[in-house]
């Protein structure tokens, strides 16, 4: 579970825990292929001490701010939904969380593009009653099937007789 369970209320459940899709990674991937190609190449082709070595450090400056800072934030940011409230956790340095209770929640939706299709993963638009808007959740994964469980626990929440069969 991505989210501390000192962030959940007594008799709290967690219904969807994810973060961003492992998609968010490609391009810090490609650029530390990249990185690592230059400084290879320099050290090859010019063999030069301090040029090489400034090369190298600037590599490894591209790879702190190009892989790691993009690898970091990928890790630290949560998205939560529990049979109360969705609760977002962002941020390295400065660490930001929204809590919204589930009842200001009036629409979850979803939309994704061709690559997004192919690697399973989409955007969430959470729409409230609020003058904030629509909250957007960028490359969930299984998308589809997290905003029908959403849709479902909405509708317990609205219309409680909804959520209840008594066998009629």
């Amino acid at each position: 579970m991505a989210i501390s369970p000192k962030l959940l209320n007594e008799g709290e459940k967690v219904v969807v825990d994810t973060r961003t899709h492992v998609k968010a990674l490609i391009f810090p991937i490609l650029m530390l292929v990249l990185f690592l190609a230059i400084g290879t190449y320099v050290q090859v082709k010019v063999d030069q001490g301090v040029l090489t070595n400034g090369a190298w450090i600037l590599v490894a400056v591209g790879i702190v701010w190009f892989v790691l800072r993009p690898l970091v934030i990928w890790a630290t940011a949560t998205y939560t939904f529990t049979d109360r409230r969705l609760i977002t956790r962002t941020g390295v340095i400065v660490r930001r969380g929204h809590d919204m209770p589930l009842a200001r929640i009036s629409d979850i939706a979803y939309e994704f593009g061709p690559i997004d299709r192919l690697l399973g993963c989409g955007t969430l638009l959470i729409s409230d009653a609020s003058t904030h808007g629509t909250i957007k959740l960028h490359d969930i994964p299984r998308v589809e099937e997290t905003q029908r469980t959403l849709n479902l626990m909405l509708q317990k929440i609205h219309d409680p007789a909804a959520g209840h069969d008594d066998g009629a």
